[in-house]
């Protein structure tokens, strides 16, 4: 089980890519002194324990009751989610710093969340796993200058020695904002809405994306995957949003 502090010592382990992850400097979410721009370690999101049973084995949700009713409903193409943290607190504001604000230089720092969850997954992803980061819509990419799942998953690969596949798969509509549908409107949305050429017999892929909400996305994207030939499709996410009704008072401040 991958606790807090265990997450906190594996990170200091991690040597700096660059120099200027050497360099002292403020701390992106609070100003404290840290280094490169990196969050400092109280601003740290608290990981997702491994084989935590108040999640659900497969899209990773915190579960209020016994059973995830969502996948017991609709059982999802994907086979199973990964994810670092989840989407409230530090975990939230990183996201929304790197995303919104276009800190493109959090892009390392957050592949390096990721790959502790991924290297803590049980089972563990197969050497000959390939990353698929999600698509952006084109607007996005204007707005913000780049694709955050493309980095990530380009950083991911780095750290993970996995091989990288961003041409793999492809938007064929721009489509509707998800944040402004609900679950049945995105999940009818993303049915048709990614494309993929031919993928090797037998692969395993592994969809690399910030946030996972309601799943719509990679499901629409595991079923266009494994249509081509994914025998297991994978996500990887930075964090899962948490379920109102299994909020809790100390996780929320």
């Amino acid at each position: 089980m991958l606790d807090t502090a265990r997450w906190r010592e594996r990170l200091r382990g991690i040597r700096p890519r660059s120099l200027s992850a050497r360099v002292p400097a403020d701390c992106p979410r609070c100003g404290a002194r840290a280094r490169g721009g990196r969050p400092c370690p109280a601003c740290l999101p608290a990981p997702i324990p491994t084989g935590d049973g108040r999640r659900c084995p497969v899209c990773a949700r915190r579960l209020a009751d016994a059973a995830c009713g969502d996948c017991a409903r609709r059982p999802p193409a994907f086979d199973r989610v990964v994810a670092a943290f989840d989407y409230e607190a530090a975990g939230r504001d990183l996201i929304l710093l790197y995303k919104a604000r276009r800190r493109f230089e959090l892009s390392g720092a957050l592949a390096d969340l990721l790959a502790l969850a991924a290297g803590a997954a049980d089972p563990p992803l197969p050497g000959s796993t390939i990353l698929v980061p999600v698509p952006s819509r084109r607007e996005a990419i204007l707005r913000r200058g780049f694709n955050p799942a493309a980095e990530l998953a380009r950083a991911l690969s780095a750290r993970l020695g996995l091989r990288c596949e961003p041409g793999m798969l492809r938007r064929t509509d721009g489509g509707a904002k998800q944040a402004l549908l609900g679950r049945a409107a995105r999940r009818v949305a993303q049915r048709d809405a990614y494309y993929c050429g031919p993928v090797p017999g037998g692969c395993h892929v592994a969809v690399v994306d910030d946030v996972l909400t309601t799943g719509s996305t990679l499901d629409g994207i595991a079923r266009a995957l494994k249509a081509s030939g994914a025998t297991v499709v994978t996500g990887l996410v930075l964090a899962r949003a948490v379920p109102d009704a299994a909020r809790s008072p100390a996780r929320n401040n």
